[in-house]
């Protein structure tokens, strides 16, 4: 299991979930490419597109950095055509980029709305056929959404209608992509989080350090990446992955290094109540 020599396209992986999956896979001694739209350090935000390259490299990978908002077509072409041109193809598509803002209806402002759907939804769709042509050309492709299951239960909606419509437009692309890039030997799926993952937009929307406290480390959703990317294209597409459901199926049954001394987790949005009920892991339910 290992993705020495495999080159990724990550999307928005300056930071966070991105990095974390970059990095797993610098481990092994990948290529990665991050393409993200932070150039500058950010007043409230950590990270840039050139202090992850840095990252990438000293954790043993080779690394290129590239401005790239994936709202734009020509943007995203262009940091395809760069990452082939360094690493001579594409192996993976990792859709990391996203945008979140949980207001309801009459609070969600038209441009927060739009881009929402432009960087999730329009973003995952633009960025996977940006890259399909390069997959169709290695010995393992695949596309990871980091999109949740499709459970249409009226209260993933009810208080962040726009929000939930977008991430849920991700998860429609693996749906559909799965089954119609099928014979091309391209796996197409999802990766979710039983628990609130410590990032920027958790600490800053969810509650921050006591949120924080509550939820697990990105690390975690990278190394249940690294499983799904390892697995054989052909045998593994179409699916909703829960991060800590794909660890169990690798034998891994202590989870406590994700989040050492915390005994009670949150949930994260959209994990259907059939998988909580199925993890021992003592969780407080996340309904916002």
């Amino acid at each position: 299991m290992s993705l020495a020599g495999k080159t990724l396209f990550i999307s928005g992986g300056s930071r966070g979930i991105g990095l974390a999956i970059a990095l797993r896979a610098a481990r092994d001694g990948a290529n990665v490419t991050i393409a993200a739209k932070t150039d500058k350090p950010h007043p409230k935000l950590p990270g840039t597109i050139h202090t992850a390259k840095d990252e990438i490299e000293a954790a043993g990978g080779k690394a290129l950095a590239v401005i790239c908002d994936i709202r734009d077509e020509k943007q995203v072409k262009e940091a395809v055509a760069a990452t082939v041109e360094r690493f001579g193809g594409i192996d993976i598509c990792v859709n990391n980029a996203s945008a979140i803002q949980l207001t309801g209806t009459l609070e969600t402002e038209m441009r927060r709305f739009d881009l929402m759907h432009q960087v999730n939804t329009r973003g995952t769709f633009l960025v996977s056929k940006t890259c399909i042509t390069h997959l169709k050309e290695s010995e393992n492709p695949h596309i990871l959404n980091l999109s949740p299951p499709l459970d249409m239960q009226a209260k993933w909606f009810k208080n962040h209608v726009a929000y939930t419509m977008a991430k849920f437009g991700m998860s429609m692309c693996t749906l559909g992509m799965s089954a119609e890039f099928a014979a091309d030997g391209i796996a197409v799926n999802s990766l979710w989080p039983l628990t609130a993952i410590d990032t920027a937009a958790v600490r800053n929307l969810l509650g921050g350090e006591a949120m924080a406290r509550i939820s697990r480390s990105p690390k975690i959703v990278a190394d249940a990446a690294h499983a799904i990317l390892c697995r054989p294209a052909t045998e593994c597409t179409g699916n909703f992955f829960i991060d800590e459901v794909v660890l169990r199926e690798e034998g891994i049954t202590d989870f406590s290094g994700y989040a050492p001394g915390v005994d009670v987790l949150a949930s994260d949005f959209f994990v259907p109540d059939a998988v909580l009920e199925k993890v021992n892991t003592r969780l407080r339910r996340l309904e916002v």
